[in-house]
């Protein structure tokens, strides 16, 4: 590690599990783990060993089964809590102990109770305790941006002399703004002594939006490591965003002059993942990695975006693991934008043909949010917008349960008037009834989108279901409702699948 590169310490299995609603189960937790080393985080922290014996077990799992990256436990500065967090990590690759107390003055008043002195015997006490099973411990100044510089300044040299060789200082409740928060970091290096012979790491919260600000800030006033997790989730409003941090040290390096380890185009898998196991899920307008953060369409981006990617785009889509840009075409987009998807679908147009298309396209636009695909190619003259229902919908059955395997029948009939019946298996009740229909129409969709809202109130609400899927690189749209979820759903995909199969009738 050069002193240009900046650690990534992932907290996303610990703090970030810290999310309301967002627990895992310890083998998604091995799962997010094996992500992280492909991602090449520099350490995991896995958890906080002392606090439930699933922590204590999925930490000790993770030491014994991921390789080649440092793993943390978690730990207050007593003696079982390191006892715990030492035993966890006994068949860990390269072990990490984190010990952390908190140095504030309304944390030593209202939570411990106890004065400075105090603080700064069981700070050095619980350092060299987790010294006795392992080289590598951490030390961590809880709520030290609220922390008076004087003091805090003590507590870090202590802990740097009994011999920590990474003190983090915390943002705990998310308080610092950046050039604050950089100063706290300057004044350490400037008046602790020993400063040189550790690691300034930091950790922050993002209460009131500004974690990623106040790591960056932290950073060009001398900070070497990271904590950071996958999607910003974490206590409360979350914590400072791995794929943000690290893709704004890539894209402004000429600022920041610092790198970092990480294999950049896992960071869209590492998020679907991480959003999947943990049921949050990721904002269309998120940096990096959410749905919009490389879509356009607005017309004046589109058309300079497809003259020269960088007019309004400062990263590539493939370096984060997306595969391409996306237009979205609608009531915003111009020529240029509609053009070169016609073209994209394979199909050449006049120049009176194109501009009589865009007039319709246009006037479709104004009555849907998103023109998909299959609109495109009604607009052109190759399907009419009303899609006849080559498959329709007379039954359906769904088998599920905690202990039973999701299965779903459908049986649809044919414009001739046969039925087709065909049951499948999947992940779940959706995905098993999405199985059943490629099976009985021959025709299968990878499904992109599914978005589900209750149109009307009560117990008995309408719900209206829309579903994306991609035939042959077409993206292809699907709606429906019913009182009935699961009703719509296939009402929905199978909207989409008559679309594909009308298509291919011509």
């Amino acid at each position: 590690m050069t002193n240009n590169n900046i650690i990534i310490f992932d907290t996303t299995l610990r703090d970030g599990e810290q999310s309301p609603g967002a627990s895992l189960d310890i083998n998604e937790k091995v799962q997010i783990a094996r992500q992280l080393v492909l991602l090449n985080v520099d350490v995991i922290e896995a958890g906080f060993p002392v606090s439930s014996p699933g922590d204590f077990e999925s930490v000790r799992r993770i030491a014994q089964e991921i390789h080649g990256v440092s793993i943390a436990g978690l730990a207050r500065a007593v003696e079982k809590d390191i006892d715990s967090a030492a035993k966890a990590l006994e068949e860990a690759d390269k072990p990490r102990i984190h010990v952390f107390l908190a140095t504030s003055e309304i944390h030593r008043k209202y939570k411990l109770q106890k004065a400075k002195d105090e603080i700064l015997h069981l700070a050095v006490k619980g350092v060299k305790h987790a010294l006795r099973y392992v080289d590598d411990v951490e030390f961590s100044t809880e709520d030290a941006s609220r922390t008076e510089l004087d003091f805090l300044t003590q507590v870090v040299d202590a802990v740097i002399a009994a011999g920590a060789k990474t003190v983090n200082i915390p943002d705990t409740v998310g308080y610092a703004v950046p050039e604050q928060y950089a100063s706290v970091i300057s004044g350490l290096k400037k008046n602790v002594k020993n400063i040189d012979k550790a690691i300034i790491s930091v950790h922050c919260h993002n209460d009131l939006g500004l974690a990623v600000a106040n790591s960056l800030a932290a950073i060009k006033a001398g900070a070497q490591q990271i904590e950071c997790t996958i999607n910003g989730i974490g206590e409360r409003a979350g914590n400072a965003a791995l794929e943000e941090i690290v893709m704004a040290l890539k894209t402004r390096h000429d600022f920041y002059q610092r790198s970092t380890r990480i294999v950049t185009r896992e960071l869209i898998a590492t998020s679907k993942l991480v959003s999947t196991l943990t049921g949050l899920r990721v904002q269309r307008n998120k940096a990096i990695v959410g749905e919009n953060a490389f879509a356009h369409q607005s017309g004046v981006h589109q058309d300079g975006v497809i003259k020269e990617r960088s007019t309004y785009e400062i990263m590539k889509p493939e370096d984060v693991g997306y595969l391409k840009t996306r237009l979205v075409l609608g009531k915003l987009s111009g020529r240029n934008a509609l053009k070169t998807r016609i073209k994209e679908l394979g199909y050449e147009l006049s120049e009176n043909e194109f501009e009589r298309a865009f007039e319709k396209f246009k006037h479709i636009a104004d009555k849907k949010k998103e023109i998909f695909d299959e609109d495109v190619e009604a607009i052109i003259g190759i399907e009419k917008m009303e899609v006849p229902a080559i498959f329709h919908l007379e039954n359906l059955s769904i088998s599920c349960g905690p202990n039973a395997v999701p299965t779903a029948g459908v049986s649809l009939k044919l414009p001739g008037g046969r039925l087709v019946n065909n049951t499948a298996i999947g992940d779940g009740p959706i995905d098993a009834l999405f199985k059943a229909i490629d099976l009985s129409t021959g025709i299968t969709g990878t499904l992109q989108d599914y978005n589900i809202r209750a149109v009307t109130r009560g117990k008995d609400a309408m719900g209206e279901v829309h579903v994306n899927i991609e035939v042959n690189g077409r993206t292809i749209g699907g709606r429906a409702v019913s009182t009935d979820i699961i009703e719509a759903s296939a009402k929905a995909y199978l909207n989409a699948i008559n679309k594909v199969a009308a298509m291919k009738s011509k």
